[in-house]
């Protein structure tokens, strides 16, 4: 049975808003009728997740604040379904439309794992793990705690990243447009006073007045072309195909492919290592796992370890046998298995991969500033040098 997105008025005409599951939008008019509700409009649920946009900051941060209620609200006692509706208080637009109707499930007896599950525009894969973690372990509490405190350091992560990149941005925005304003007006006028005096232009010179002239020529095709890469390269992300082959190329990129894998490593060990401590076994602990990632790379991966563990391997064997996660998680994971402390030594290494890719990106973001100095000063320089030897092209023409 579809559910629907309402919006209604009662006899004083207060809106109120919803979601509600029914035959069909007569049939939803009619059930609302029989609560003293007139029905304005409607829309089929399903849809509406289904072309909910990627993961906005607005919608990141309202996602943050009803994580943090959860983990407060729940520890003080406060069953689940009241503690949703209390933190839909919080939240705004499709946050508080999604959690109204993730409480109704959860009203119904669903599981809220599940209903989690069908907002993947909000609540991403390895967030629905820890709470389906949680939920079989019995502590849904300990899970919403964990979650908050992963989504802050995700949050401060990304405020450190933008703080750091703001000034790398200006500049990469004012020498671009330095560069244009070259190409495009600067050169062909220079280029018109030497053609005019009678001077031939140098090898360098001609090179950049044909850049600017194509440039002048087919900007409308190269912005066209740009924007259609754009769309497509997006339409193919949402692909399986698509992002598989994203992930691919990540791990291709020299410099990228480190932290990468790191990343990887964090989410599949903190991952594991929450399962088993709701008292999971290991084999569906990694079974979870797999389920929760959303890097296709990082499933079959997951899905290799599985297969090995069954046939009787360690977990860390079958770690070090594949080459996407660092060496540096096979070796702790022996440790805490050589030492009964798997789980602790799961969690560990999720803190120390966090805590280097925290500092590798800090490093990447640094190294920016100065190699776009570079890059633009030596691009500068070249169209400056171009000038200049045309210009002295024109005197030695002159003086002969």
């Amino acid at each position: 049975m579809p559910a629907y997105a309402y919006r209604a008025v009662d006899a004083s005409g207060r809106t109120h808003r919803g979601r509600l599951e029914a035959g069909s939008p007569a049939a939803l008019s009619r059930s609302l009728e029989e609560n003293g509700l007139l029905l304005l409009d409607a829309a089929d649920a399903g849809a509406q997740a289904a072309r909910a946009p990627t993961f906005g900051p607005g919608r990141r941060r309202s996602v943050l604040e009803v994580t943090q209620a959860l983990a407060a609200l729940l520890p003080a006692g406060m069953p689940l379904a009241r503690a949703l509706g209390t933190a839909s208080e919080l939240a705004t637009g499709e946050v508080r439309t999604a959690l109204e109707e993730i409480r109704g499930r959860v009203e119904q007896g669903d599981s809220i794992a599940a209903a989690l599950a069908r907002y993947p525009a909000l609540f991403s894969p390895l967030y629905v793990g820890m709470v389906r973690a949680g939920e079989r372990s019995g502590d849904l509490d300990a899970a919403f705690a964990r979650l908050a405190e992963q989504l802050e350091r995700d949050e401060e992560l990304r405020g450190r990243l933008l703080s750091a990149s703001i000034y790398p941005l200006i500049l990469a925005t004012m020498g671009g447009a330095a560069v244009v304003v070259l190409l495009l007006f600067v050169i062909p006028r220079f280029a018109e006073l030497l053609e005019g005096a009678g001077a031939s232009l140098p090898a360098s010179t001609a090179l950049l007045l044909s850049i600017a002239t194509g440039l002048r020529r087919f900007w409308p095709v190269l912005l066209g072309a740009l924007v259609l890469a754009v769309l497509a390269a997006t339409a193919a992300v949402r692909s399986e195909q698509g992002r598989r082959s994203a992930s691919a190329l990540l791990l291709a990129v020299p410099g990228i492919r480190g932290l990468r894998r790191a990343v990887l490593a964090a989410r599949f060990a903190r991952l594991t290592g929450v399962l088993l401590g709701g008292g999971a076994p290991l084999l569906s602990a990694l079974d979870d796992a797999l389920e929760s990632l959303d890097d296709p790379l990082a499933r079959d991966e997951v899905a290799r370890i599985r297969s090995r563990v069954r046939e009787g391997s360690s977990l860390h064997g079958a770690i070090a046998e594949g080459g996407l996660f660092p060496p540096l998680l096979a070796r702790l994971v022996a440790v805490g298995e050589g030492s009964g402390r798997l789980r602790e030594f799961l969690l560990k290494a999720a803190e120390m991969f966090d805590a280097r890719n925290l500092r590798t990106v800090q490093r990447l973001v640094a190294l920016a500033e100065p190699a776009m100095i570079v890059f633009f000063g030596a691009l500068v320089a070249f169209v400056a040098l171009s000038l200049l030897q045309a210009i002295y092209g024109v005197n030695a023409d002159a003086f002969r």
